[in-house]
């Protein structure tokens, strides 16, 4: 089954605890600390890959996890940073966590035998929605049942599902055409477009976006559908929502298919038809994909229309390698009131609960003076904090103090 839009949950790697150790060696009785950091977390890493057709590896696996990254040791061992994991795309989807530091950064004049240690920052985590645009060089387009399915069947080795009713192409197909050993290119099947497909009626909004990076367009009008008007009205109706899907899509080169012509009695409609199509100067071929007849001309049209549209002009240029970080607050807390406390959130603040061991005296110790410099008491006092009230952070709750 055909996979173009997958939703998928991946949480990067969380940094490995710093490593709260001495210096301990004969004829060294106060060494001091040397502890080492913990590694990075590994990355959630999307990268684009030319070969990918599908996305069906993401079709039965839905949850990602990078590895955490190692914890520090003595002797000022660093831990190892965790494994990146790269799904096919390109983007930092979700940053792993920084590594704790370990007791030998907190050394100071004031502070010459530091007992702790931070721990590694969580990995950051996020639910997200893959969506695939394949890429061909022509992509054929129309109304259900004009012929396309066939029509690539004779161009290419491709083999589509092809039936006498509406809707058989119900995923892209994607043949190569080969006219010789220099001309080649890939042709996509679509399915039938009907009315309202740029907003979403039948498969429309599904497939459209298939066709955004084409080059060039066949548009296959079946030939058999009625007289003059009718054919001009079908071939007008997909028209109609190419220019409301993408009006850059609309004026791509764009040549016209008039299939089953080995059906019809007369082709005096299709003449007239043609006629009124060379007003807007677009070249018409009638063929028959059925039996073959005119389907060479028109592919070699199409090829000799592809060389004429590099496909430099229609690629978007690869940004450099970005990370996305999600959101994130200006001020390191905010402070919501609720009944019989405070629920105290921030990014900044949070990261510094994760990375604290507060079962450390020390380490609390710590987190409790940066909260006092960040100004979190003052703050829960012009918040109407008296002494005593609950103060959430995360999962963690507080009792307020004013006192201390």
């Amino acid at each position: 089954m055909f996979t173009d839009r997958v939703r998928v949950f991946v949480k990067a790697g969380d940094g490995g605890a710093g490593a709260l150790s001495f210096r301990r060696e004969k004829y060294v009785p106060r060494g001091g600390p040397d502890g080492g950091n913990g590694g990075r977390g590994g990355n959630i890493i999307l990268e684009v890959s030319n070969d990918l057709n599908s996305l069906a590896d993401f079709r039965y696996k839905h949850h990602f996890v990078a590895p955490a990254g190692g914890r520090g040791g003595g002797s000022r061992r660093h831990g190892k940073d965790g494994r990146d994991l790269l799904l096919k795309q390109r983007l930092v989807a979700a940053a792993g966590g920084r590594g704790g530091r370990g007791n030998a950064n907190f050394k100071s004049a004031t502070r010459q035998t530091p007992r702790f240690a931070e721990l590694g920052e969580p990995g950051k985590s996020r639910w997200l929605t893959l969506e695939l645009k394949l890429i061909a060089d022509v992509g054929l387009l129309g109304l259900p049942n004009a012929g396309k399915s066939t029509l690539l069947a004779a161009s290419s080795a491709a083999r589509p599902k092809i039936a006498d009713y509406p809707f058989t192409t119900l995923e892209p197909v994607l043949g190569v055409v080969e006219l010789d050993p220099e001309t080649t290119f890939v042709m996509a099947d679509l399915p039938g477009l009907i009315e309202g497909a740029s907003e979403g009626a039948g498969l429309g909004l599904q497939f459209l976006r298939h066709i955004e990076r084409t080059r060039v367009l066949i548009h296959v009008v079946d030939g058999t559908a009625g007289d003059r008007e009718k054919l001009w009205s079908d071939y007008e109706q997909v028209r109609g929502e190419l220019r409301k899907y993408s009006s850059a899509l609309a004026r791509r080169p764009q040549l016209v298919a008039i299939n089953k012509m080995d059906a019809l009695a007369d082709a005096g409609e299709v003449l007239a038809f043609r006629q009124r199509l060379v007003r807007l100067r677009r070249r018409s071929f009638p063929i028959s994909a059925a039996t073959g007849e005119g389907v060479q001309d028109l592919l070699w049209a199409a090829a000799r229309a592809l060389k004429k549209t590099p496909r430099e002009q229609l690629a978007e240029p690869l940004p450099a390698l970005k990370v996305y970080r999600g959101p994130a607050t200006a001020e390191p807390f905010t402070i919501v009131s609720q009944e019989g406390g405070f629920t105290v959130s921030g990014s900044q603040l949070e990261r510094l609960l994760a990375m604290t061991d507060l079962r450390n005296p020390e380490a609390l110790a710590r987190f409790q003076r940066t909260l006092d410099r960040w100004g979190l008491n003052e703050a829960l006092a012009r918040h109407g904090a008296r002494g005593g009230e609950t103060v959430r952070i995360r999962d963690v709750e507080f009792l307020y103090d004013p006192s201390r």
